[in-house]
């Protein structure tokens, strides 16, 4: 996105008059994005504008694609800056005509260049190119940018620099560096490694099975995946757009896509999902990792939308295991069918509490829908009905109201969507004495909490039910969740177990 506001900034300057310079620093691998070349098609010569591109063959998982193969053979010489600056200055004193030569030397250079090397991407553009450079040489990295900003126009500066760059461990396997784990924690299995594993299994016995990633392999858990079936996995870098519309291709042509990504980055495919999948019934399945809130990364890592962008949309299926036997039962059941289905998970791995409620059996792998830890109405004075890891703030309302003698029901709800089929599955464990919570890691607008409330509302005494027994909807309501310092994001969002505890309180006492 840097270059499309970078663009903004020296447009306004322009207009405005200002003599600011306006710089864009980008990563090589976000390169691979539509948006990045959208904007440099938009960018006139004009500007004030300098525009850093540091190419170290990384993004979070190495680099693909054609653009960043085709980046790397860019070269230049070490001399190339003086020379170009002494030639412009002497032919620009030649008497009437030192433009039109110089002019001509500069197209006849052009066109040499291109047929002993290649085109240069960014001056067919029309932006002037300096690079590509040692980007871990200051004085270096300093005099090109002295020299764009005596250019006064748009400048493309090209750094190569090495990533992990000082610290050993990082320099050797810059994937597993890309953020640091809290000092203490001891690394265990998570979701995105079960899936790993999972869609390897899978994928042994059905070889129309794909995997693709937006430039997110290792953080997905594909890496053994990639490894194992490289003519089936499919990194299309930053770009998640093209991954939806890219998958939606390969699921009509017979194929089984199963686009792996973050919450927070599947947003930006909100309109291939829309018209490339849903509008014309081609069943992608999508495996959405950090679900809920993103207690390290904060709010550009929070995967708080999903539900309700997904919930709009026709025909997607929407699950939520809460173990990793729920999970692998999931992908079971979405890779048989033959409709949309959409998989959220968050990054940490099953909490044993949600297990030992609502599991009992250890039938962690059983019928996919809901589970409660009560099976008649009548044991409960309240019930929280909520899905994925904040059960775990349920569980802990639910002991607190317990040393009062107050009893709290949780119902856990693993399939989403369909929401008529998930109330109605709700619908005979609740009672018109006993207050409903719909508590969700998610927005409040369009959210399951929401949703769910209307449809049991439409299911016949649902209205009534839900009038007599009361309901608050405890979700995240219009924020990003982005508290002003460090703070407990659950308390921060209202809610917390001590929320659900207020809540049902305050309905108990109506």
């Amino acid at each position: 996105t840097s270059i499309s506001a970078a663009l903004g900034f020296a447009e306004a300057d322009k207009l405005a008059g200002r003599d600011n310079y306006t710089v864009a620093v980008i990563g090589d691998g976000a390169y691979t994005g539509g948006m990045v070349h959208e904007a440099l098609n938009n960018c006139s010569s004009d500007l004030r504008l300098i525009i850093i591109l540091t190419e170290n063959e990384m993004s979070i998982s190495k680099n693909t694609g054609r653009f960043a193969k085709h980046i790397a053979k860019i070269r230049s010489s070490k001399s190339y800056l003086n020379t170009k600056r002494r030639t412009i200055k002497a032919v620009g004193k030649i008497p009437l005509v030192g433009d039109m030569v110089h002019a001509a030397l500069r197209d006849t250079k052009k066109a040499i260049k291109n047929i002993i090397y290649e085109t240069n991407y960014f001056e067919e553009l029309g932006l002037y190119y300096l690079g590509p450079a040692d980007g871990n040489d200051i004085e270096l990295t300093e005099r090109l940018v002295r020299e764009a900003k005596a250019k006064g126009e748009s400048v493309i500066i090209h750094l190569k620099t090495q990533k992990g760059r000082g610290y050993s461990p990082a320099e050797e396997t810059p994937t597993k560096f890309h953020n640091i784990p809290r000092c203490g924690a001891v690394a265990g299995e998570t979701f995105h490694s079960r899936f790993g594993s999972a869609l390897v299994s899978e994928a042994e016995a059905d070889t129309s099975i794909c995997a693709i990633t937006a430039a997110m392999g290792y953080g997905t858990g594909l890496s053994e995946f990639a490894a194992k079936f490289p003519s089936r996995y499919f990194d299309v870098g930053i770009a998640e757009e093209h991954a939806v519309t890219f998958s939606a291709g390969l699921a009509a042509a017979g194929m089984k896509p199963c686009f792996a990504v973050y919450s927070t980055f599947l947003q930006r495919a909100y309109d291939n999902l829309l018209h490339d999948a849903a509008l014309q019934g081609l069943p992608i399945k999508l495996f959405i990792d950090r679900s809920g809130l993103s207690h390290a990364d904060g709010a550009t890592h929070h995967g708080i939308f999903d539900v309700s962008f997904l919930s709009s949309i026709p025909n997607v299926n929407i699950y939520a295991p809460a173990t990793y036997g729920s999970f692998r039962a999931i992908m079971k059941k979405v890779l048989a069918s033959d409709t949309i289905d959409a998989v959220r998970y968050p990054a940490c791995g099953e909490r044993d509490e949600i297990v030992r409620e609502f599991y009992p059996d250890g039938n962690y792998d059983g019928e996919i829908g809901i589970r409660a830890n009560y099976s008649d109405p009548s044991e409960v004075d309240a019930v929280v009905i909520t899905s994925g890891n904040i059960a775990a703030e349920a569980i802990k309302a639910k002991e607190a109201l317990a040393t009062v003698g107050f009893r709290c029901g949780i119902i856990l709800v693993e399939a989403i969507r369909p929401y008529e089929a998930c109330a109605e599955a709700i619908f005979p464990l609740l009672s018109p004495d006993a207050p409903i919570v719909f508590l969700e890691e998610g927005i409040y607008d369009g959210g399951a909490g929401m949703v769910l409330r209307d449809r049991i509302e439409e299911i016949p005494g649902g209205r009534r039910l839900i009038a007599k027994a009361g309901y608050k909807i405890l979700a995240i309501k219009n924020s990003f969740a982005a508290p002003e310092s460090h703070c407990d994001l659950y308390e921060y969002c209202g809610i917390s177990a001590g929320d659900v505890v207020r809540a049902i309180k305050e309905l108990s006492q109506k």
